[in-house]
Formats: structure tokens, sequence, C-alpha cells
């Protein structure tokens, strides 16, 4: 984190954290960027400057998002010893996140809502984030001895997908522990 000479967390910083907690919390165009200045406690010039727009510092918040989810998912996954255990450990971190987001969903879902336009810089972020996806469930289905390790990974992905959706649709974890077990008996071992 980016900090000043007095210690605290730099204008750029403090606008995405901002944004990270009110754009979970209660969607991204729900929230104007006036409320995430007076929030971040920065002026306006610090947005342009650091981000040129809110449509940058939503890209930023989704870059950020994917850059921590992918740490979890490194920390989860040194833990643990096979290639099948590292897919099902998704599914463990999506339990823990629908529990500490409330159920408010996947947020790369809920901005492919929000920004249906291939175009918009989010889209950019939000595929990152699924190619990296895609990538590693391919490897490890393949690690794990899958006969066809892309038509696995894809069945892996549609079952993540929906049991993310259903968890927000349902506000309970059942659908990502069902989704689990659905996985855990299409990955060989």
């Amino acid at each position: 984190m980016a900090t000043t000479r007095s210690g605290a967390a730099a204008p750029a910083q403090r606008l995405l954290d901002a944004a990270g907690t009110l754009f979970v919390r209660e969607g991204i165009r729900a929230v104007g960027i006036d409320r995430v200045l007076a929030e971040a406690g920065v002026a306006r010039a610090s947005l342009y400057h650091a981000y040129g727009s809110k449509d940058g510092l939503i890209a930023a918040y989704l870059d950020d998002q994917d850059e921590a989810d992918r740490g979890k998912w490194e920390k989860a996954a040194a833990e643990l010893d096979s290639p099948r255990e590292k897919v099902l450990a998704l599914f463990d971190l999506a339990h823990g996140a629908a529990l500490d987001r409330r159920f408010r969903g996947c947020l790369y879902l809920n901005a492919a809502t929000e920004f249906p336009d291939p175009q918009h810089p989010a889209r950019a972020a939000i595929d990152r984030h699924r190619a990296w996806l895609h990538e590693l469930l391919v490897d490890l289905a393949g690690r794990s001895g899958a006969a066809d390790p892309e038509a696995t990974a894809e069945r892996i992905r549609l079952i993540y997908d929906g049991a993310v959706a259903g968890s927000k649709f349902s506000r309970g974890t059942e659908p990502i522990e069902l989704g689990k077990r659905l996985v855990a008996e299409l990955l060989p071992g």
C-alpha cells in the first residue's frame, strides 16, 4: 500500500479502498463518484490524476480484487497436495467470500451485469480474471488426470459460476457446498 510521508495511505489507495468497500456493499453503478471521494477523503483531482475517471477506478478496483483473489487462492493452494484439492479450494474460498460479502454474489459477475458493453474498461478487468480462472482450471484438471482437461475445466467453471450465483439467490452457502461436491465427483482421484 502506498503511503504519504505522514504515514497515511496515498490518495490513490484511499480511493481504491473506499471504492472497494462501497462497490461490494452497494453495487458499482449505485455509488456515485462524489460518495467515493467523500469516503476516501480526497479531492476530485486525485481521482483524475490516479485513475483518469470513475471508469478507470472501476477497472482498478476489479484488478485489485483479482490480485487479492489470486493471492488468497495461492495461499490456500500452497497448503494442499493434490490438484483436485486445489480446485476444491476455490469453493472453500467462495464459501468464505459469500459469508464475508453477505451473499452479494460474485463481484465479477455483478460488474459484468452492470457493464455489458464489451468496450467498457471494466470488461477488460473481468476478462483478465476469467482468463486466469480458466487457465488455472485447465492446468489443474490436466494434472488431476482428467481425460479432456479443457472440457473438464469448462464444466468446473460452469458449476462454480452457478454455485456462486445460487448462493446469492438463496442467501446461503448450500449451493457452493453442492457445487464443491459435484466437482469432487467430476475430478479423478
